[in-house]
């Protein structure tokens, strides 16, 4: 096995630092995501009650909250990762619930209705990410991935 390359003079070390958790999906699980995350953003050095802790709270309350209500499968529990590298946080969170779908994040979500009861989960999602999206988790369900972009 050869050495990692040393980096080159223009390219300094990247650190990239992973939590992954796997929970029921049920509201409990979804609420448990939510703190676990903020407790490990903390850990990273981004503490409870900041700009990029709050947000990246909302956005696992949602995507948690969705995939426990709407991914659900009997049995099945959904996954939250957090991938923190160099300028941006990921949050991903997975289910085995293929069938339903959110639609195209690329088209921009309406705002709900004052008085609805349901649909500002993805419309706050959409405001709350910088980048967000929808793929396919293999092999079988679906991974809604939302990007913050970190201050320098």
């Amino acid at each position: 096995m050869t050495p990692p390359a040393a980096p080159t003079a223009h390219q300094g070390p990247v650190t990239v630092r992973v939590f992954t958790q796997r929970f029921s999906s049920t509201a409990r699980g979804a609420r448990l995501a939510r703190h676990l995350a903020q407790h490990q953003l903390d850990a990273w050095g981004f503490p409870y009650g900041g700009h990029v802790s709050d947000t990246a709270a909302a956005l696992v309350a949602e995507l948690a909250a969705n995939a426990a209500t709407h991914g659900r499968v009997p049995g099945r529990d959904f996954e939250v990762v957090l991938t923190l590298s160099d300028g941006a946080l990921r949050i991903a969170v997975s289910d085995t619930c293929g069938e339903l779908r959110p639609r195209n994040p690329r088209t921009p979500y309406p705002a709900p209705a004052p008085l609805a009861e349901t649909g500002r989960g993805l419309f706050l999602v959409s405001a709350l990410a910088d980048r967000w999206d929808v793929i396919e988790r293999e092999p079988v369900g679906k991974t809604v991935v939302a990007e913050l972009d970190l201050p320098r």
